[in-house]
């Protein structure tokens, strides 16, 4: 029983998709674009079962049983779109919430309007939609297989490139179109490398020969095994080529998120401490994290070998007693590492005279103080909130919202695991970095009017926060 509950989120992932998108990017009512992401998603899948059973497309429905690419959501035998599927058409659902869900329809229409009207949008777009799903999905579901096939075989270089993209894109935030359709998605084996890994983690455990041989597609997972040990060597050289009187203030920012990056996993935090003072040691960051995923999947390791915790619970302790050796050689190897890492920065740290944390100049570091800040607002275009009795979640919030240029300048909030995502009508009003990370910001990526403001893990609670101040300032 516990086992099988344990199973509800991967065997429902589409589902979960389908109700978390809206939470996340529905501007209003987020609770009834929930609903009417499930509807349209549900009358999606229904159209596709009806038109497979009409006209076939090259789909065998006659035994969904043993027909690949065929799966059940809710009840409904429609074709296996995967993660793909949920997300585009969620993503409909929220973009027909957030533009017509306020529609003010004639008074005799009134009973249609809100969700009503936006399920009735929905429901006449799913019909072609799902037309042109069971027609091209198949096809694209054949390629999938061939791209399987062609993961599996592509050995130790193919894991090198996958590692490299996941890392290099983290800026963009474009890693995810890379990740997951690997984690959750049938890119490398069906229903996804995290899914397949715990279902045959016993199998897995119990086999006496080299991890790799038993499941090759693992080393799709080695993207994180890193994550423990190159914190160590990166912050241990941030530290050592810091200026002296900076050396306790470079500590304070590199322990917090080296500990997160190690512990959780989470390591955009650190990797934003570097990555706009110094991008050229972001670039051989990448690259050390891809050879270090190719050389211990050279050694015969794979899946998500990680010393962070869900590493340990999931990978090392249940490897533990038939793959000593694989751990032996990941801790290893992880300490080579470490100290590659730490040479490697401190080298071109100093060869290059690079800005990295504790090395900046005085005058791009103190800046304004945060007193100073809030009167250079107020006397432009008059303050709009104060920080009286705010949280220091309030106050960072509020910190944020004044360096994006004030409630005017706002247009769409958003976020994700650890980014505030904004959008902004004139991105000329943006104060620079500096402010951002005086209210404890990580960094700041600018794409256009497409903001992202690098939090860390309270970020949901910066949204809520963020999203109050504003709506008090517009009411």
């Amino acid at each position: 029983m516990i086992e099988s509950g344990g199973w509800t989120v991967f065997d429902h992932m589409e589902l979960l998709f389908v109700i978390g998108l809206p939470i996340g990017l529905a501007k209003k009512a987020q609770a009834r674009a929930v609903m009417e992401s499930f509807v349209i998603y549900m009358i999606w899948n229904t159209n596709i079962n009806y038109i497979l059973n009409t006209w076939n497309f090259g789909v065998d429905m006659s035994n969904v049983e043993d027909t690949i690419g065929i799966k059940e959501i809710g009840g409904i035998a429609t074709l296996d779109t995967n993660l793909i599927g949920a997300l585009l058409v969620s993503g409909l659902a929220v973009y027909l919430h957030n533009r017509f869900f306020d529609t003010a329809l004639p008074e005799w229409l009134g009973i249609f309007s809100g969700s009503s009207f936006v399920v009735m949008l929905g429901f006449f777009m799913d019909i072609p939609l799902a037309f042109l799903t069971a027609w091209i999905w198949p096809s694209i579901q054949d390629v999938i297989s061939q791209l399987q096939g062609f993961m599996a075989s592509s050995g130790t270089a193919g894991v090198g490139i996958y590692v490299f993209l996941q890392r290099i894109l983290i800026p963009t935030g474009l890693h995810h179109f890379i990740n997951q359709p690997f984690e959750f998605g049938p890119a490398a084996v069906e229903g996804g490398l995290l899914n397949y890994w715990f279902e045959h983690l016993s199998e897995i455990a119990a086999f006496n020969g080299p991890i790799r041989e038993i499941f090759p597609q693992g080393g799709f997972m080695l993207q994180n095994a890193s994550m423990f040990f190159f914190p160590i060597g990166i912050g241990a050289a941030f530290v050592a080529t810091s200026k002296p009187e900076k050396r306790k203030k470079t500590m304070a920012l590199v322990i917090p998120t080296a500990a997160t990056a190690m512990i959780a996993g989470i390591t955009e935090p650190f990797e934003f401490t570097f990555l706009f003072l110094a991008p050229q040691l972001f670039a051989v960051h990448a690259a050390l994290t891809s050879i270090f995923a190719m050389t211990i999947y050279a050694f015969g390791l794979a899946g998500g070998f990680a010393a962070n915790i869900r590493g340990i619970t999931g990978v090392l302790l249940p490897m533990a007693e038939n793959h000593l050796d694989a751990i032996f050689i990941y801790f290893a190897s992880g300490i080579v590492l470490t100290f590659i890492y730490y040479f490697a920065f401190r080298w071109a740290i100093l060869r290059f005279n690079l800005k990295t944390p504790g090395r900046e100049e005085d005058e791009e570091v103190h800046m304004y103080s945060k007193k100073e800040y809030k009167a250079k607002k107020a006397e432009e275009k008059g303050a709009t909130s104060s920080e009286e009795g705010l949280n220091d979640i309030g106050k960072k919030a509020l910190g944020f919202l004044n360096a994006l240029g004030g409630t005017d300048n706002i247009a769409d909030i958003n976020n994700c695991t650890t980014r505030l995502r904004i959008s902004v009508k004139d991105p000329d009003q943006l104060e620079n970095d500096a402010f951002f990370k005086n209210y404890g910001a990580y960094g700041v990526v600018r794409n256009g009017k497409a903001i992202q403001v690098i939090v860390g893990m309270e970020v949901p609670k910066v949204r809520e926060e963020f999203e109050r101040i504003v709506n008090d300032n517009v009411s």
